[in-house]
């Protein structure tokens, strides 16, 4: 991801794109990326979570490389759309894993997972400004980033969990989700929309916003994405043990009102020093809402955990779609200012929804309308006393 959005800049004026096909670009990712994840999830059905993920990485690779070498608008538009159906597949194939392990485990680690995609975006927005310093050709920075990816695909390996924690393999033994669960899902899904405007402004557009409005050089642009990333590995490290210690719905309010007034000094920034520092800030307060979003849904039905994650998931790709579209408009026509200070107000509208991060119990209704079965889940997230 981190090395498809920090090149945007370099690919638009290598070929030449208009503005507004370069956001429509982004859109199409977005977009792909909710095809992809259903299509993750019909993968998941036959062949399992790692599969899925190992499927996911190579096709992504070979985007990145068909990116970077495209001599047209059109070869663009395909490799793009590539790449965004590999990331939606991905997306549904590790969450699916990282709940089952984390349902193993009992208690919270997937902001630990998150931590890893957020060190991988660093290393991938250094490596692009590195690039750009050297003189290389975006062909050339973005084939030694697929090297990368592939060498990851490599490495997936497969470990056995207890059978309680892995869910049922057969689909048809699975309760249908009913319109309660979607009710309680609902909250989560708005977080995780408001999350992803926030992501896809800064992630997608970081670069481009530094370059245009700011008069930063190509080496320089990539930082802010670099910066942003940084953010989230600290915070997704320390997301675990400060959830266990203070609870999730004190650590959702606080990260609601850091990414508000991060987002404030971005869109307030003087020059790009400043920029970049917003950014980190705004890092770190995005860093802990995706993880517990998931990790909470998840937990509103185990037995069905792929399905819901993989609904789930179109909030994700809503809000980037919305992220991307609008802030992608407002920097064509010279607004990027603006752009980053209207998902501030957004993120101070998560206080609201804070409240449905406290242990609720699990629901395993077989429908909506006859008799339901409900279990009282363990509380895995309680603060410490």
């Amino acid at each position: 991801m981190a090395a498809v959005y920090t090149t945007v800049p370099a690919v638009t004026e290598h070929l030449k794109l208009s503005p507004l096909l370069t956001t429509l670009l982004m859109v199409a990712v977005a977009l792909m990326a909710g095809a992809g994840s259903f299509l993750g999830l019909a993968v998941i059905r036959r062949a399992g979570p790692v599969a899925t993920m190992r499927g996911a990485v190579l096709t992504a690779a070979a985007a990145l490389v068909l990116i970077g070498w495209a001599p047209d608008e059109a070869t663009a538009i395909c490799a793009y759309i590539l790449f965004g159906l590999a990331v939606g597949a991905l997306d549904v194939g590790v969450n699916t894993r990282a709940a089952a392990i984390e349902r193993a485990y009992g208690r919270s680690i997937f902001g630990s997972f998150y931590t890893a995609w957020s060190v991988g975006g660093v290393v991938a927005a250094l490596l692009t400004a590195g690039a750009a310093r050297l003189g290389w050709p975006v062909a050339a920075g973005l084939s030694v980033q697929a090297g990368i990816v592939l060498l990851l695909a490599v490495c997936i390996r497969t470990h056995a969990l207890p059978s309680s924690a892995a869910g049922p393999s057969d689909p048809s033994a699975q309760p249908p989700l009913g319109r309660r669960l979607w009710i309680r899902l609902i909250p989560f899904g708005l977080v995780l929309l408001v999350v992803y405007v926030v992501d896809s402004t800064v992630s997608a557009w970081s670069a481009v916003y530094l370059r245009q409005t700011l008069a930063a050089s190509l080496t320089v642009a990539p930082l802010a994405y670099a910066a942003y990333q940084a953010g989230t590995v600290v915070g997704r490290a320390a997301t675990d043990r400060i959830v266990q210690r203070f609870g999730a719905v004190a650590v959702v309010r606080t990260a609601a009102l850091l990414v508000a007034g991060a987002l404030a000094a971005m869109a307030a920034a003087p020059s790009w020093p400043f920029a970049v520092l917003a950014a980190g800030a705004a890092g770190l307060g995005v860093s802990v809402l995706a993880p517990l979003c998931l990790a909470y849904a998840a937990r509103l039905r185990p037995a069905a955990s792929e399905s819901v994650l993989a609904r789930l998931n179109l909030f994700n790709y809503v809000g980037i779609i919305t992220g991307g579209a609008v802030s992608g408009l407002l920097g064509s026509t010279g607004q990027f200012r603006l752009a980053y200070a209207a998902p501030a107000v957004m993120a101070v509208l998560l206080l609201a929804a804070a409240r449905h991060f406290s242990p609720q119990p699990s629901d395993s209704a077989a429908d909506d309308g006859g008799t339901r079965q409900r279990r009282t889940a363990r509380p895995p997230f309680l603060p410490r006393s």
